[in-house]
This record gives structure tokens, C-alpha cells and sequence, in this order.
């Protein structure tokens, strides 16, 4: 067959001056084919230049992303910052990193709950050591919180609901705070992931804090770090990751698949959720006279794409 013509237009022609709205469709796809073609000959007559040149070929460029044209945030931290050293010393988390208190932890939900969330408290038990799942009936957590403290309990997470879909998660660290209130999304149960491993055994897991780097950052990695005991059972091959990227921290729970000395696989074991932080509250959980540390504000805080808090 002949080779397709090449789509010629006047230089300042443009697709959507094409009125008809079909014609108009087709055209714009022959463009974006075209546009496709060229940019594949591009990286072709590169990647040949490239292996002409052998060893003196110039490195490659480092493609940009939104990740790295971040914008400089004053607090992010160093790790050799002897004020922050100071301040995490003497924190509300001191005590759980220097070994005083075991966590010990209360799940509960929203009032009167649907099945899909009373499903994932259960299955989030299942990934946190020592930790307790609670219907609530009725009760303000305010009552909640000084039954929590009398009985030896350091955190409390609250899953809200609403229309039968978990979308929020409040985490207080006791007796004194500090009161995290996150945004909840895209939540997998375990049914619901594909090529999903067996059951979670109940060794204590490992946990992995990617990318908390401002101060922000470190208060919210440190909440979730103290609601794992200290010492994972590496026997128990299982990890928990809690990785931000743009804000938006993803949890995952998976297991190490040791194939041989060299090869490792990964298998989810799930549950997964999304989680994009709304407040950071001093003390524990007050909605009306509560001191906030940090409060997302989208109109004032979200003017750039390439700014991060976390």
C-alpha cells in the first residue's frame, strides 16, 4: 500500500477552526499520530547517535518532574540538625523511641459503621501489632478518649465514613496528642487486589517512612512509626510502607518472597489506602477548642503544583 500521506497544514492554521465536530476529531488524531512518529524518529536518531559515540557520549539529561523542581521549603530538615535532634528528644513521641511505653492501639469507626468499613478496621488490626478494634455506639470521642488513657492505650484511629466509603482517618497519640486528621482515598480491601498474597501472619512487621523530609513531615512519620512495636520479627518477611509522594501518603502492607540468594519478589498482602493530611491538632482530639499546628488551606497553600509540605 502507499505510504500515508503526511498532514500538511498552513502555519497558522489551527485544528479547532475546523468546524465540524467529527471532521475536526479525526484531524486532531491524525495530528497526534504524526506528533507521535516524529518524537519516536527523534529518540531513534538520538539513541544511534548516542551508540556512534560509544564512551564519549554525553551523559543522559535527567528528565524534570514535579518531584524534583520542588520548591525549596525552608523547614525541611537536616539530618544532622542538633535543634530538631533537641526537639524529637523531648516530643510527645520520646517516650515510645526511647523504649518507656509499648503501643497499644484502639481501632474504631464512625457511628453506626457499614460493612465495608468495619471490613477494613478489621483487616488494618490485622497489619498493626497489639492493636484493638471498637464499635462505637453512640459515643462522643471525647468520653472515648480518657477510657483510652485509664486503660494503657498510646493511640486511637478513627475511621470516618460516608456513604458507606471510608474516607477519613483521625489518629491521636495519647495521653497528650498530638491529633492528626487525614483525608482518606482509593481504599483496597484484600478481596479486592489482585494477585494478593495469603493471610498476614502475626509477626511484628517492619515499617518503612519514605520521604517525610520537612518538619511537618517528620512529626506526621514519627505518629505513624510509634504505633508499631520496635523490633520486627524479620522472620515474618512482612513490611509496612508508608511512602509520600506530593503530599498524598500511600500505604502499603506486603511480603518478601525470597526466590533465591539473589532474587527477591514482593507479594501485597494489602489492605492499601491514600491518605492526604488535613490537620495537625496540639493535644488530643478537640474540635472546638482545639490549637491546630497545621491546617490545610487550599486557596492560600496550593497556589504552586511544585509545593510540598510534607
Amino acid at each position: 500500500p502507499p505510504a500515508p500521506q503526511r498532514v500538511l497544514f498552513p502555519p497558522t492554521f489551527s485544528v479547532s477552526e475546523i468546524k465540524n465536530k467529527q471532521r475536526r476529531h479525526f484531524m486532531f488524531l491524525r495530528w497526534k499520530q504524526q506528533q507521535r512518529k516524529e518524537k519516536l524518529a527523534a529518540k531513534k536518531k538520538r539513541r544511534k547517535e548516542r551508540e556512534a559515540l560509544g564512551d564519549k557520549a554525553p551523559p543522559k539529561a535527567i528528565p524534570k518532574t514535579i518531584e524534583n523542581q520542588r520548591v525549596y521549603d525552608e523547614t525541611t530538615v537536616n539530618p544532622n540538625d542538633e535543634e530538631v535532634a533537641f526537639d524529637e528528644a523531648t516530643d510527645e513521641f520520646a517516650p515510645y523511641f526511647n523504649r518507656q511505653t509499648v503501643p497499644k492501639i484502639l481501632i474504631t469507626t464512625s457511628d453506626r459503621p457499614r460493612g465495608r468499613t468495619v471490613r477494613f478496621c478489621e483487616q488494618l488490626a490485622t497489619v498493626i501489632p497489639n492493636s484493638h478494634v471498637y464499635y462505637r455506639r453512640g459515643l462522643a470521642l471525647k468520653r472515648i478518649i480518657p477510657q483510652c488513657i485509664a486503660r494503657d492505650f498510646t493511640d486511637l484511629i478513627v475511621i470516618n465514613e460516608d456513604r458507606k466509603i471510608p474516607n477519613g482517618l483521625v489518629l491521636s497519640h495519647l495521653p497528650d496528642g498530638p491529633t492528626a486528621h487525614f483525608r482518606m482515598s482509593s481504599v483496597r480491601l484484600r478481596k479486592e487486589i489482585k494477585r494478593k498474597g495469603k493471610e498476614p501472619t502475626e509477626h511484628v512487621p517492619e515499617v518503612i517512612l519514605n520521604n517525610f523530609t520537612t518538619r511537618l513531615g517528620h512529626s506526621v512519620g514519627r505518629m505513624f512509626a510509634s504505633l508499631f512495636p520496635h523490633d520486627p520479627q524479620f522472620i515474618g518477611r512482612q513490611v509496612a510502607t508508608f511512602h509520600n509522594q506530593r503530599d498524598y501518603i500511600f500505604f502499603r502492607f506486603h511480603r518478601y518472597i525470597f526466590k533465591s540468594e539473589k532474587k527477591v519478589g514482593i507479594q501485597e498482602l494489602g489492605p492499601r489506602f491514600t491518605l492526604k493530611l488535613r490537620s495537625l491538632q496540639k493535644g488530643t482530639f478537640d474540635s472546638k477548642f482545639g490549637e491546630y499546628e497545621w491546617i490545610h488551606k487550599r486557596r492560600e497553600m496550593d497556589t504552586s503544583r511544585r509545593k510540598f509540605h510534607l
